[in-house]
């Protein structure tokens, strides 16, 4: 044997074990961007325009007798960047393989998963970098027909400094081109069967295949669809999630669009992600628009589900309450009551989708008010709701004290006796620096436009909205989502 020969064959056993599922190294993508970084992503609108792919009649393609194979769910492989044991979703070999992606659609639980080898590579374009970090992290969005904002969102995980280990999209009754457009950005693909219970219900049925083959250290991002991180969103999550902080959530922004409307919710959020941060991420829900989750916690939540420790929820295990208007209020309620905590570190920004118009904004806001009224009613007292309590009675005095202070206002006018009086006056002053200030972060026009006070619309709304709410909680209208 000679001194090159030896040389080479040390060299190679040096190197790590190529995955079965990973493609081969000619066909690797690299992880640098080309385009320079920056700290917030773009809008969901560039991020369609740049992502959206060429159609292929390969990718409309159905599954065949030659394309199915068994699936080894998260098989635990050694690769180059993680030495230890590591997460994956894993495939057979099948007679068609194109990139080694496994795509899995659900025909029932706990039977074979037929595989659509048409699935590209994804090709993530930031290099991940070193430091404090969990386990393998999977990330899951359930989608039912966003065929318009999928791709926007999967570039954006694409895009993360600390990029997930797995893209999936849990594709739910979805009848237009979602799940066509997932497998072209290289995500994987999971399709619910039967399910009637919306997004919750969908979560359940990917977690209760996932869960059992993930390891403790693991964790799980569950994102909407119509959502899109910012860069460093998972890497400050990974390292904020550890000893009680069972959850990590977001701080949203408003997408650009809905006009009026569109531009009252933008504050709205502005302000809120004012308020996160200066209570240094502590927040009152971990968001269901991006939330980092650790696999033991969501694990112990489904058996204290099961227990009788938590409400029932599906009655199955399932992590999600598929009963309830608000999953994420209530999940929120029972990861504090098995001792841990939610936080929203400032850092954790993304772009979500607003409601562009009235009426949608109204049956959102209907929703959000309702569940999250029917949550502590569905808890009670406790240590963990009183907070959530106080919050609601103080909702509904704010309520009466709006609908008093505008029959004053009708009835003084009505009967020619009104007059500005010097200390409502200043309290008037005190609000109009109120709206000014907490929208700092839209910038100094925003901060202008404030002072006029126009805001007062969306806030008389959302008052309505509330009392709306109440009532219905307080009769048991039928709940329409």
């Amino acid at each position: 044997m000679t001194t090159t020969t030896r040389r080479a064959r040390r060299h190679a056993s040096s190197l790590p074990r190529r995955a079965s599922w990973e493609a081969p190294p000619e066909n690797l993508p690299t992880r640098r961007s080309p385009s320079p970084r920056r700290r917030t992503s773009p809008s969901i609108s560039e991020l369609e325009r740049l992502a959206t792919p060429a159609r292929h009649p390969s990718l409309a393609a159905s599954a065949t007798g030659e394309q199915h194979a068994e699936v080894s769910v998260f098989a635990t492989t050694p690769t180059r960047e993680h030495l230890g044991e590591v997460s994956v979703f894993a495939t057979t070999p099948t007679k068609t393989r194109h990139g080694e992606v496994s795509v899995f659609a659900a025909a029932a639980l706990g039977t074979s998963l037929p595989i659509d080898a048409d699935a590209p590579v994804a090709t993530p374009t930031r290099r991940r970098r070193a430091g404090a970090r969990t386990g393998s992290l999977v990330a899951a969005l359930p989608a039912h027909n966003e065929e318009v904002g999928i791709a926007a969102a999967i570039l954006g995980l694409q895009n993360q400094t600390s990029p997930p280990d797995h893209i999936v999209v849990i594709a739910d009754n979805c009848t237009d081109r979602t799940v066509e457009i997932a497998r072209a950005h290289g995500a994987e693909v999971f399709v619910t069967t039967g399910n009637t219970h919306k997004k919750a219900g969908a979560l359940n049925q990917f977690l209760a295949e996932a869960l059992p083959q993930l390891q403790e250290d693991d964790v799980v991002l569950v994102q909407d669809a119509d959502s899109a991180l910012d860069p460093d969103f998972l890497e400050i999550a990974r390292k904020n999630l550890r000893g009680k902080i069972g959850a990590v959530g977001g701080v949203f922004r408003g997408s650009e669009g809905g006009g009026f409307v569109g531009h009252l919710q933008r504050n709205e959020y502005a302000r809120y992600g004012r308020d996160v941060r200066r209570l240094r991420g502590k927040c009152l829900v971990v968001t269901g628009t991006a939330a980092v989750l650790q696999v033991g916690l969501l694990r112990r939540i489904g058996a204290a589900r099961l227990a009788g420790e938590l409400p029932a929820g599906d009655g199955q295990g399932g992590v999600y309450d598929t009963s309830v208007l608000t999953e994420d209020n209530e999940l929120t309620f029972a990861i504090r009551h098995l001792g841990y905590d939610v936080l929203s570190p400032a850092g954790c920004t993304l772009v979500t989708e607003i409601m562009p118009t009235w009426g949608d904004l109204w049956r959102q806001r209907l929703r959000w008010k309702r569940g999250a009224i029917e949550n502590c009613v569905q808890y009670g007292l406790t240590r963990v709701t009183l907070p959530y309590w106080g919050r609601q009675i103080l909702t509904m005095i704010g309520c009466v004290i709006t609908y008093i202070y505008l029959a004053t206002i009708v009835y003084a006018i009505g009967w020619d006796s009104f007059s500005i009086q010097p200390f409502w006056l200043g309290v008037t002053a005190i609000f109009v620096v109120e709206r000014i200030v907490t929208v700092r972060d839209r910038g100094w026009r925003h901060m202008v436009l404030a002072g006029l006070m126009y805001e007062l619309v969306i806030d008389l709304f959302l008052q309505i909205v509330h009392t709306k709410a109440y009532l219905d909680a307080l009769t048991r209208r039928r709940r329409d989502w």
